[in-house]
């Protein structure tokens, strides 16, 4: 149904007069006097009793009024929205993010998202940056923020952008002896114990670990498997081993650890985001924009 004639019928209700309707609409009374005989063509009865002085409503008007009132109503929230959608005011963002950014970018992006976008709905889910790629093919997510030791080659269906490289330091407790230095050497860890991470099949970060340690000639003695970042921290602060983690993370400011870079142990993790090629998500450009001014300001 054509919403003019349904604006024209609201407005003689709401004036009591076609002629005071036509002001304020902006068109001559014939003009309105014509749309309203379409709709009573269309509704098949009269929507006014002409004979009174003002006009009043039959019963099929009073009927109608308030439903075409409320058709009107919705359709312009409609059109309210669907702008605020085409300029990414409004929508659904959902994010895959790697543990470790949770330190870094991840809070103050989604924050900041948050407060410009405040209508957006933003989901987050963790997923193991081996996983991320999979998850934006099935519309899981819209865009993933991922971590690798070395250099990541996205697939070919995939984009990604660099954010910022993240060395790794040793977190010791800050009681050791060893937490008074600036920097350590690779004989210093010898014999410590090691406070390593899962050796998932599917994440490659633990077995990148074990390999920076080994190349810079330490063999690190395994004395714990710490699932999450923060229970590693937990056990390098009880004085039960070391640690190897992102400087993202040292950045925290924690008191009851140490983190130092360790000679000859070189190894950075890159992080970066993760989009669809083919996929033009407003959204995403929006949040890809804030996790960039935020990653050159580290």
């Amino acid at each position: 149904m054509n919403l003019k004639p349904l604006r024209f019928f609201c407005e003689v209700v709401e004036t009591e007069s076609a002629n005071l309707a036509a002001t304020r609409l902006h068109v001559v009374p014939a003009a309105v006097s014509m749309q309203i005989a379409q709709l009573e063509g269309l509704l098949g009865g009269k929507l006014f009793d002409r004979s009174t002085r003002p006009m009043k409503l039959t019963p099929l008007g009073t009927f109608f009024y308030p439903k075409a009132k409320a058709l009107l109503s919705d359709s312009q929230r409609l059109l309210e929205e669907a702008k605020d959608l085409t300029l990414g005011r409004i929508g659904w963002l959902s994010i895959g993010f790697t543990r470790s950014t949770i330190f870094s970018v991840l809070p103050n992006a989604v924050f900041s998202m948050s407060v410009s976008a405040p209508k957006v709905r933003i989901d987050l889910t963790e997923i193991l940056t081996e996983h991320q790629g999979e998850a934006l093919r099935s519309g899981l997510i819209h865009v993933g923020l991922a971590r690798a030791i070395g250099p990541f080659d996205a697939e070919d269906d995939l984009e990604c952008t660099p954010l910022f490289t993240d060395p790794l330091l040793v977190a010791l407790p800050s009681v050791s002896p060893l937490a008074r230095r600036k920097r350590l050497n690779p004989g210093d860890l010898a014999g410590l114990p090691f406070i390593s991470y899962p050796k998932d099949p599917n994440s490659s970060f633990s077995r990148h670990t074990l390999q920076a340690l080994e190349e810079a000639g330490i063999k690190p003695r395994v004395a714990y498997e710490a699932k999450e970042i923060h229970t590693a921290l937990c056990l390098v602060a009880a004085g039960l081993g070391f640690a190897l983690v992102g400087k993202s993370v040292a950045d925290n400011n924690r008191s009851d650890v140490r983190f130092l870079p360790v000679k000859g142990v070189k190894t950075t993790a890159n992080v970066f985001a993760i989009r669809r090629k083919d996929t033009q998500h407003q959204l995403v450009d929006a949040f890809l924009d804030i996790v960039l001014m935020q990653s050159l300001a580290r």
